[in-house]
This record gives C-alpha cells, sequence and structure tokens, in this order.
C-alpha cells in the first residue's frame, strides 16, 4: 500500500470520527436541553410568546392554550393549557420564572394545566406561591387544584423535600382591574354574553400595547377594549359548519357544531374585531386541527381585516 493510499484512509477515518463525535455531541445537546436547569430568561422590550397554540382537541401539533407576555424577567401567563410545563421549557423559559397566571375564562382548555405548572415549578424549588387571577370561581378553582396534590406533594415533601406545598395565592377579577409592575401595566376587561365570565387582558409599556383574548364574546366591548393596541392575540378556532364538515367527511353531530360555535369566535368576527380597534397585527391562536388550513384561514380573515395577520404556532415569539 502506498503511502498515498495510507494518507487517504487516515483522512477518511479522521473525517468518520469527526462526524460521529459531532452526531454524538448534537444528540447530548439535545437530550441535555430537556432535562438540565434553565437560566432565567431576560427579554429586553415587552415580548409575547405563544407557548401552546391548541385548543380543547387533542392534537399532536399544538399544546393546550398558553400565552406568555414578557418583559425583562418578568413571565405572565394568560391560561395554563396542557402541557404548560413543556411548553416553557420548549421556549426556555424555567417553569418556575412565571410568577402571575391570568385566567380568561374557566373552561376546561384554559385550566387544564394549572396543577403542571403548579407542581412541577415547586419539584424545581419554587417555594413562593402562585398569583392565579381571574373571573369569578378562580379561588374554589385553586383550591380544588391544591387539594387535588395535596396527598402527592406530601409524600415528596416526606420523602426529598421541600416541606412546603405547592399553593396559589388567588384573588377574582372585575371589569376594570388594574395593576402595575415595573414599566409594565396591566388592564382587565370583563367580556358580556357568554355561557361564563370572561376577562380580556391588555399589557402597556412605553406606548406600546398588546390585547389577549380567548372568546369572541362581548365583541363591543373587546372592541372597545382593544383600540388602538399594536397586537391582538385572539381565538381563531375555525369550527365548521355542519354542512362543511359532512364535504370534509367528519363525523360530527350537525347540532354540536352549532352548539360548539357558539362558544368560539368565528374567524368573520375575529377579524371586524381587529378591523374595529384599529390594531397592527392579529396573532391568531386556539388553531382547531387540520382539515383547516393557514391558506383557508389568511384568506377568509383578510376580507374583514387588512392588517397583519399571524397564524401562531408554539412558541412563536412577537414583539409589538
Amino acid at each position: 500500500m502506498t503511502l498515498r493510499l495510507v494518507a487517504l484512509f487516515a483522512i477518511l477515518g479522521i473525517g468518520v470520527a469527526s462526524w460521529m463525535l459531532t452526531c454524538a455531541a448534537w444528540r447530548f445537546d439535545e437530550v441535555a436541553a430537556g432535562v438540565l436547569p434553565l437560566e432565567a430568561r431576560r427579554f429586553d422590550r415587552m415580548t409575547v410568546v405563544t407557548l401552546g397554540t391548541g385548543g380543547a382537541y387533542e392534537n399532536h401539533l399544538r399544546r393546550g392554550p398558553s400565552t406568555a407576555v414578557a418583559l425583562g424577567e418578568r413571565v405572565v401567563l394568560i391560561d395554563a393549557g396542557r402541557a404548560v410545563a413543556e411548553s416553557l421549557r420548549a421556549a426556555k423559559i424555567p417553569v418556575s420564572q412565571p410568577d402571575t397566571v391570568l385566567l380568561t375564562n374557566l373552561l376546561p382548555e384554559n385550566t387544564l394545566g394549572l396543577d403542571d405548572l403548579l407542581v412541577t415549578a415547586w419539584t424545581r424549588g419554587r417555594t413562593e406561591p402562585l398569583r392565579l387571577l381571574g373571573p369569578p370561581g378562580t379561588e374554589a378553582l385553586a383550591r380544588a387544584v391544591e387539594e387535588s396534590a395535596r396527598r402527592g406533594a406530601d409524600a415528596w415533601g416526606r420523602a426529598l423535600g421541600p416541606e412546603s406545598r405547592p399553593v396559589f395565592e388567588a384573588s377574582e377579577l372585575s371589569d376594570g382591574w388594574s395593576h402595575e409592575t415595573g414599566e409594565l401595566r396591566i388592564h382587565a376587561a370583563a367580556l358580556p354574553g357568554g355561557p361564563t365570565e370572561a376577562l380580556a387582558y391588555r399589557f402597556e409599556w412605553r406606548g406600546r400595547s398588546v390585547v389577549v383574548s380567548a372568546t369572541g364574546w362581548g365583541p363591543d366591548a373587546l372592541a372597545r377594549f382593544a383600540r388602538g393596541a399594536q397586537l391582538l392575540v385572539h381565538d381563531g378556532a375555525m369550527v365548521p359548519t355542519p354542512e362543511e364538515a359532512a364535504q370534509l367527511g367528519l363525523e360530527e353531530e350537525p347540532d354540536r357544531l352549532r352548539r360548539e360555535a357558539a362558544l368560539y369566535t368565528s374567524l368573520e368576527a375575529a377579524a371586524g374585531v381587529a378591523r374595529r380597534a384599529g390594531v397592527e397585527e392579529l396573532v391568531l391562536v386556539r388553531l382547531r386541527p387540520p382539515p383547516v388550513y393557514d391558506l383557508q384561514i389568511t384568506s377568509i380573515v383578510g376580507k374583514g381585516f387588512d392588517g397583519r395577520i399571524a397564524i401562531a404556532d408554539d412558541g412563536d415569539e412577537f414583539t409589538p
């Protein structure tokens, strides 16, 4: 074998070894990213993170509904749907970093992740109560979630520590509530007309505003509340009509579809609220599984709203 062939094989061997080491390092980083503790994430300007963009239906492409509004190291969550802890980690936000959860309403899709958030943050070392604010019924919900975790948390504490229990600091809000924390101001407005009490929230920072709403109940009140905001995060759950469901081959009870549509906002109504409020961008969340596609949604919304339209994915970030 000539020296040239020996050198060639040596170079090939080094290349293969380097490739294998690179793959191993990449795999280690990927695994470590899912388990290693995260440093508190800092946001230099008000940022919206659409942590979970699904709704009441199971959807492997979208986690349960939850949106974060962050400034500096302050992270406020609006709703806590399924897999909220995983949603936070995917966004590189420690599960113990959010100190406040604002509930838009008490439909189960908005609250199913509260036990996940409360207990997972506690096992990660959180000792302060988690603030939970929302419409009437929030305090009872908080007590029920705490009680559901009590036995297991006590067993964990006896075995491993800490001795404290995971608890909420719960309060119920009404129309006109306002709170200021540092440079961030938060306001709440009631949205009447639905099957249960509902709130929308407005966040303001240095002349920029974000409004987060989960339903289309009270569209007039929502349009007034969101007036002049740069960003409106809104329900975009396109519920098919019985006729559309039949055309798509979906086995859905027509009466159920009609009743379900009343819980959510039609895309035309969402466009109307955004137009009347004069917002710059409409971010649609709480999306149903396929066969509804982005192009269908944007074409419908675009007929009634000429601002920017974003169909959010889990983990998307917006800076108004």
